[in-house]
């Protein structure tokens, strides 16, 4: 299928863009917001846009095995991609934790808009908090991350691996196969789902992954009018954000799937005029046992991805790299104490616990929307 390259609409005109999307109800719900932003702001500025959605399907759609074995990073969006560059969809909208650190060739993230609240939020029976649980409850989670963070907070907690969309995870819960699940509260309030929320997880207990609650847009490089259509949506601070985040994965992760969250937040101006960027990580043990901390300010003038490194840095001189690189047990267990802190802010190991089931290695970016 080809396509021209869509012109700003002259007078009286509508220019007519196709939005690509995962078929999942996250997905659509995501696309329709962008859609109805994207027409509402060419209306602001005296031109019509119509924005038309095209459900594409991915590997990560189809499959209900460990995102590990689909490959991990990438799986929800190289289709997507796919119908970018082969001319079928004018633009596709992604969770931006979903996207690869590395670059398209071909395409180009023409906007990253606004973000949502980027923090984890706990759905539990009874309507119970995390440190309301009962001794042994078992909770669902498809992220090696939040596994680990919900271990080193309650090593006593059973953590169970589950795929399957927000209405599929609640419904676990809902049915007493589960005592809680833990989501993105950014999904959850896009689907308008937030009312079953229990508790919003704080980001010292939970951090989120890198780019969660944010949203990417991609078009094909160079492609003016798309470009031009996407300008009033993009915002600067969460780019920022989200520039730093990515780096610290990348410079980190190399490939591995070890538990990662990262989390910049951008205040300011500040005296100068400019903006600060605080930016925090953490990597640990798929089992909880270890968790190591750090957080740094961007210095005056520093990059957003120069901060990232410089993160990445300062966790791989605490060992992070032994964390890294660290094979599996085979059988998986919880820390002793993985929310101890010591003087850093950095946690150490603890005994493990023989009935916590195996945990997949996940890469972050295969989280999914959720």
């Amino acid at each position: 299928m080809t396509t021209t390259t869509p012109t700003p609409a002259r007078s009286g005109a509508t220019t007519t863009l196709r939005l690509g999307t995962r078929r999942s109800a996250l997905a659509v719900a995501q696309s329709r917001l962008m859609a109805a932003d994207i027409e509402a702001a060419a209306l602001l500025s005296g031109r019509r846009i119509r924005v038309d959605l095209v459900e594409v399907t991915t590997a990560g759609d189809l499959s209900r095995a460990p995102l590990s074995s689909l490959g991990g990073v990438g799986v929800f969006v190289s289709a997507l991609r796919e119908a970018l560059l082969a001319g079928e969809v004018d633009l596709a909208v992604h969770s931006l934790k979903d996207l690869p650190t590395a670059a398209a060739p071909g395409l180009e993230l023409a906007a990253v808009p606004l973000r949502e609240d980027p923090r984890d939020a706990l759905i539990a029976r009874d309507g119970l908090g995390l440190a309301d649980l009962p001794p042994g409850a078992v909770v669902g989670t498809g992220s090696p991350r939040r596994a680990c963070q919900l271990l080193a907070a309650r090593p006593d907690l059973k953590v169970v691996d589950i795929r399957g969309n927000v209405d599929t995870r609640l419904g676990m819960v809902a049915d007493g196969q589960l005592d809680a699940v833990v989501l993105a509260l950014s999904g959850l309030r896009r689907l308008g789902r937030d009312g079953a929320v229990t508790e919003v997880l704080d980001v010292s207990v939970m951090l989120p992954a890198p780019g969660q609650g944010a949203l990417a847009v991609e078009c094909r490089e160079g492609d003016a009018g798309v470009l031009a259509a996407l300008a009033p949506l993009e915002h600067p601070e969460t780019r920022a954000a989200v520039l730093a985040e990515r780096s610290l994965m990348s410079t980190l992760e190399a490939g591995c799937s070890a538990p990662l969250g990262g989390l910049a937040e951008v205040n300011g101006p500040d005296r100068s005029g400019g903006l600060v960027l605080r930016l925090r990580g953490l990597v640990g043990s798929p089992d909880g046992g270890t968790v190591l901390r750090g957080d740094v300010v961007a210095a005056a003038g520093e990059e957003p991805a120069e901060a990232g490194r410089r993160l990445a840095a300062d966790l791989l001189a605490d060992g992070a790299g032994t964390v890294l690189t660290a094979r599996p047990p085979d059988v998986p267990g919880s820390g002793e104490s993985g929310s101890g802190v010591s003087g850093s802010g950095r946690s150490g190991s603890g005994a493990s616990r023989p009935d916590m089931p195996e945990r997949p290695r996940t890469s972050q970016a295969g989280e999914g929307e959720l």
